[in-house]
């Protein structure tokens, strides 16, 4: 089992992530705090197949940033746990993306190299309370962390909603893809160089 399994405690969050990126069981759970990014997680959850909890107590009362941010960070370094030596994974995975009026695109790398392309704007500052910028944010921390290239381009979307909703379906089927074994390729970097 590839599990990933992370607590980081500062004086802004308190966040622990469960990851499997074989085997889930039963329900995801998911407590952030923030409502909008409980939604979007379970939704990423649902659509990797992953096993995930992720339970943060942060200072929402400031804002809703470092939660949001710390999230991220948190989940982007158990996913670099859970990949382990990444011999035999597919490495890549894309996929293009309806959620009713949005069409987006996301591609990953499992590169061990860090980036984010984001080609995606909202028409709307908010979704409820929460703040259209943050999704950048939260991104930005799990790049960073489980290493990847992760790329996102909005083809069409009115509604910024659905927009944050095709991305995190999207992220999620394309992480699946990603650490999938190849049978053919067992045991090898997926790399010409031998190493990632």
């Amino acid at each position: 089992m590839r599990i990933g399994e992370v607590e980081r405690k500062t004086k802004e969050t308190d966040v622990k992530v469960y990851l499997n990126l074989d085997n889930r069981e039963g329900e995801n759970n998911i407590d952030t705090g923030v409502g909008f990014l409980n939604h979007m997680l379970d939704l990423m959850g649902a659509h990797s197949g992953f096993g995930l909890d992720i339970e943060c107590k942060g200072d929402i009362d400031v804002d809703f940033h470092h939660s949001v941010e710390d999230v991220g960070i948190a989940l982007g370094e158990a996913f670099k746990k859970a990949i382990g030596d990444m011999k035999g994974i597919e490495r890549y995975g894309d996929i293009i993306l309806p959620m009713d009026e949005a069409l987006m695109i996301s591609a990953i790398d499992i590169s061990r190299r860090g980036m984010l392309s984001m080609d995606v704007d909202f028409p709307s500052e908010k979704i409820g309370d929460f703040d259209t910028e943050l999704i950048k944010e939260f991104f930005i921390a799990f790049v960073r962390k489980a290493e990847v290239t992760l790329h996102f381009k909005k083809l069409s979307g009115e509604n910024s909603h659905h927009i944050a909703e095709s991305m995190f379906k999207a992220f999620g089927r394309v992480l699946s893809k990603a650490v999938k074994i190849d049978s053919s390729r067992k045991g090898e970097i997926p790399s010409t160089k031998g190493v990632l």
